[in-house]
């Protein structure tokens, strides 16, 4: 086993420590409720959680957009299956259907993580997790970044960081119907709430079907209230809320009639 590969060091063992017991904690649970059979690993890398799902008892396919992650990874896990796709791909859906689409790491490198995210809901016949990087930011947002030409950056080194409500919104707008965080997010500083307000990392659960698990905490949909042009009400107030709209409405107008736009 070659020990020169980026993702052979240290940080990544003690994000793989942490992410890997969330999911220790998280899956077993799902993979009975849900009845959990076949799960594809999505930009698997070395292969590491590839065979993390093959020990929880999943039939798995892995597959990579680098030639030589799959190739390495063959080396290491020869009992699994690895192949060389494109996440962005459309085609990707003719891979099939599988109970869970496991997808750790990748979406922030991506030029297309929308795109993505609706290849893994067609793909994902009942279940997805997945975990990255996220923008601070609460706004559903991306962010295009210029990355380092590292083997464990983008392919284009080039991509779009999502928000954490912007991965929200994309997992529900892509198809899913509920989605979740893990209860308690990973033990590893890059999941905790800095000084910021936000969190450098997050792990999400998105289903297609009934879930209840004491391990994860539903976040409701994330649809703004408000025009972020005007701040009005983008939808019509309810008689409950007339009196918010009146002095919102009021307050903008004061402010204009002096001469401020905002």
């Amino acid at each position: 086993m070659s020990s020169s590969w980026v993702f052979d060091q240290s940080h990544y063992d003690a994000l793989n420590t942490a992410r890997g017991a969330t999911v220790q904690s998280v899956l077993p649970n799902l993979k009975e409720g849900l009845g959990l059979k076949t799960a594809l690993d999505l930009g698997c890398g070395l292969g590491h959680y590839a065979e993390v799902l093959h020990k929880h008892g999943f039939d798995v396919l892995a597959v990579d957009g680098r030639k030589e992650n799959v190739q390495e990874a063959r080396s290491r896990y020869p009992q699994l299956h690895f192949e060389v796709a494109d996440a962005q791909d459309p085609a990707l859906a003719k891979l099939g259907t599988f109970d869970l689409v496991f997808c750790f790491g990748l979406l922030y490198h991506l030029e297309n993580p929308f795109r993505v995210i609706r290849n893994i809901a067609e793909l994902a016949g009942k279940l997805t997790l997945v975990e990255g990087i996220v923008y601070p930011t609460s706004e559903p947002a991306m962010v295009l970044m210029d990355e380092n030409h590292g083997e464990d950056q983008s392919l284009t080194f080039t991509a779009f960081y999502p928000s954490e409500v912007c991965l929200v919104k994309m997992l529900r707008r892509g198809g899913f119907s509920q989605c979740f965080t893990p209860n308690p997010m990973p033990d590893h500083a890059e999941y905790r709430v800095g000084h910021n307000g936000f969190r450098r990392r997050t792990v999400l659960a998105a289903s297609k079907v009934p879930v209840s698990s004491a391990h994860l905490k539903p976040w409701p949909d994330p649809s703004p209230d408000y025009d972020p042009w005007t701040m009005l009400p983008l939808y019509p107030a309810h008689p409950r809320t007339n009196s918010l709209y009146r002095a919102v409405d009021g307050f903008l107008h004061t402010k204009r009639r002096r001469g401020n736009p905002r």
